[in-house]
């Protein structure tokens, strides 16, 4: 159990019967507000979690310059003036009202992500970051990573982000090919991709670089010439993606000529191959890292961890001893910003049904190339390991899984055919 320990009206009200496990907790008579949020998550539930996990704090800045045609992500293209002071004065208010789920814990890491967040000013990230120190205690060495695209990159607005705090970029360059990012739809051109490299390495000791490859009409030489741009600056993280075309994008309306299945393999290995020689581990199934320069705040996603997502769209994970909430915020900014200043941003939440933690937690794990210990399963599910017993037995059989008393991982098998080893954990 974890020791709470609850004063006054909170610590009588919390001795009264809770709801059935499974339900949603009931709120408690003659409580409101904020204690009263914070208190009927607190009751008898279904599950029993023997520690909380770190806690991480994701950002949404939804607007960018340019909707890509690949992308599915919750962005909006800017059109008149960004509303940037009414947008952070909507992010502060979300934040103080979600603070009662998360009173005591310290945010270990933060990711302001979108969209575009460098579109922002740097007085208007100044604020944020501001608002966010004044609201909560975050760790001394806390990674604060904020994404940027090269078509915004100005030096001394970068110069003035890292006075404000951010510690990481993360830098959407895609391709240095120009052909490739006229495909992409991205707005800035190859020069401009290694000029905000340039940049980042002037101000940032800690940056990572978003490569997408198997792109329209790439050959194998042209992204191993990708790939050889981004070692050539040394950065401390690499982000490989494969390009997929994703429900409701452009692309997926109007497909692009892509590589075939065999091109797309050899690119694939040559990419894996060529960030391992150069000294690159791949912890994930897209990350690359040099010793010691893993994204902290992505490895919490994939280790089950809990994050408070404020902004457009915004997703949430946060456990409790017995139980754990998942929440998302209303997607449009407009809609966002009315919703928050009527009390209410989140539009959908539930609570995880115990039958769905073995799922959720393998969908996040098993995307870790060296695994997890067995034992982190029980603690950040609340269920015991043998819950998924038939699975992992089955993944084994396949040859999908390797796992012992000390270890849980998928093998490389299991990593080349991920979405069936994951979905193998789907309850029916």
């Amino acid at each position: 159990m974890i020791p709470i320990k609850l004063v006054g009206a909170l610590a009588r009200s919390a001795a009264k019967p809770g709801a059935k496990a499974g339900a949603a907790p009931a709120p408690q008579e003659g409580i409101s507000g904020a204690a009263g949020a914070a208190l009927k998550y607190l009751q008898p539930g279904a599950l029993n979690l023997t520690a909380l996990p770190p806690l991480s704090l994701y950002i949404h800045f939804p607007w960018c310059v340019k909707k890509c045609p690949y992308c599915d992500f919750n962005s909006h293209e800017v059109r008149g003036d960004l509303p940037e002071a009414e947008y952070l004065a909507a992010l502060r208010l979300d934040l103080e009202m979600a603070l009662p789920l998360i009173w005591g814990r310290k945010i270990h890491t933060i990711f302001i992500g979108g969209g575009t967040p460098s579109l922002m000013s740097a007085a208007g990230l100044d604020r944020l970051m501001s608002d966010v120190r004044t609201l909560l205690p975050l760790e001394p060495d806390c990674e604060i990573t904020m994404e940027a695209n090269p078509g915004t990159f100005e030096a001394e607005k970068f110069k003035s982000y890292r006075a404000s705090g951010i510690n990481r970029l993360s830098i959407g360059i895609q391709s240095f090919n120009g052909r490739h990012l006229q495909a992409l739809g991205r707005i800035h051109d190859d020069h401009e991709a290694r000029r905000a490299v340039d940049i980042a390495h002037a101000h940032f000791d800690n940056f990572n670089l978003d490569l997408m490859y198997a792109l329209p009409t790439q050959t194998l030489a042209e992204a191993r010439q990708d790939l050889e741009t981004a070692l050539s600056f040394a950065p401390p993280h690499l982000s490989l993606y494969h390009l997929t075309l994703e429900p409701n994008t452009l692309f997926a309306k109007y497909p692009p000529v892509l590589p075939d299945d065999d091109e797309s393999a050899d690119i694939a290995d040559m990419v894996a191959a060529r960030a391992a020689q150069a000294g690159y581990g791949r912890y994930e199934v897209s990350a690359y890292a040099q010793p010691g320069r893993q994204a902290r705040h992505n490895r919490n996603y994939w280790e089950f961890g809990d994050y408070l997502g404020i902004g457009a769209g915004a997703h949430s994970k946060i456990s409790f001893p017995h139980r754990v909430l998942r929440q998302a915020r209303y997607k449009q900014p407009r809609a966002y910003m009315d919703a928050v200043l009527a009390g209410n941003p989140v539009q959908e939440e539930r609570e995880l049904a115990r039958e769905e933690m073995g799922f959720e937690f393998m969908l996040n794990t098993l995307r870790l190339t060296q695994g997890f210990s067995p034992n982190l399963f029980a603690e950040r599910t609340g269920v015991p390991l043998n819950a998924i017993e038939q699975p992992l037995n089955a993944a084994e059989a396949k040859g999908l899984l390797y796992r012992d008393h000390q270890l849980i991982r998928p093998t490389e098998r299991g990593l080349c055919f991920l979405n069936d080893l994951q979905q193998m954990f789907l309850e029916d």
